[in-house]
């Protein structure tokens, strides 16, 4: 099944059987093979199917989380043993990274450190790097801050997510700029480094955008689904597959990025625990990016 599983996850991904046979070696037919048997073993329909995509329904978000823990011992299990370490390890993280790579990571922690705890502190970036300068959080997953961290604090860059202009499908036209004109705008919360810098970015424009209302960046994707605007959202792996009736449009002519990574006292960089978090972290983005 684990050859299942990883397909699986890949559709879920990439969004169509083709794009993700591509990436795993595989033809179209032996994907919907292999998802014909993981359906039946698991007595669910995992995808809401149609002639270019296949998306996720209920049961298929509920089971992919399940299995990129399953697929994160898997691959963790030729790692070295287990020293027996106890206590609380305890990582901040920003909302759109605590169910994709966030989760692969401590799914492999706790395969190596059955012992330990693992508390997760969400939190806007800003104050995560707070937290973890006065020692409340080993480490954080967060946005970089556009400023000097505090001496005394390490940062390691995870990836580069651009942004692109979430629509509702029954909006036409691949020009951004076209649409920004004409369609509501979603905002998310402005104290955030993510909420800055689409406040910059909309500054900048040459044209006035019409604001629809302000909303948390995970509510983001439901609200444009239902037509009640537009929004501008980072391309992370938490957004994807997008929902039915969603399309991202490019910011073609136009930079708007994030720099995802996390933070950690240089001070704790030795001990066992944080270093082999900060190691799975470092991999597992790697391995993301291979892939995508």
């Amino acid at each position: 099944m684990i050859s299942e599983l990883r397909t699986f996850v890949a559709i879920a991904r990439f969004g169509t059987f083709s794009l993700a046979g591509d990436k795993v070696g595989l033809t179209q037919a032996a994907v919907s093979g292999q998802m014909k048997r993981l359906e039946e073993q698991l007595g669910l329909v995992l995808f809401d199917r149609t002639r270019r995509s296949a998306v996720l329904n209920g049961d298929g978000a509920r089971v992919l989380a399940r299995a990129q823990a399953i697929l994160a011992l898997v691959d963790a299990l030729g790692d070295p043993d287990v020293d027996g370490a106890s206590g609380t390890l305890r990582i901040g993280a920003i909302a759109s990274l605590q169910s994709s790579l966030l989760a692969r990571a401590v799914a492999r922690f706790r395969g190596h450190y059955p012992s330990m705890k693992v508390q997760i502190v969400p939190g806007l970036s800003i104050n995560l790097v707070e937290r973890v300068d006065n020692g409340e959080l080993d480490l954080a997953v967060l946005i970089r801050p556009p400023f000097a961290l505090p001496e005394g604090l390490v940062w390691q860059r995870l990836a580069l997510e651009p942004y692109v202009l979430a629509v509702p499908s029954t909006v036409t036209g691949d020009d951004w700029r076209d649409i920004l004109r004409s369609q509501p705008l979603m905002r998310y919360d402005q104290l955030s480094l993510g909420g800055r810098e689409v406040e910059r970015f909309v500054g900048e424009l040459p044209f006035a955008v019409a604001e629809a209302m302000e909303v948390p960046v995970q509510s983001m994707l439901p609200m444009v689904q239902n037509g009640l605007g537009v929004a501008l959202i980072p391309l992370a792996e938490a957004h994807l597959p997008l929902p039915t009736g969603v399309r991202a449009v490019a910011l073609a002519g136009a930079r708007l990025e994030r720099e995802i990574g996390f933070v950690r006292s240089a001070g704790n960089r030795s001990a066992p625990a944080v270093r082999y978090m900060a190691d799975s972290l470092a991999g597992l983005a790697a391995n993301s990016v291979q892939q995508i």
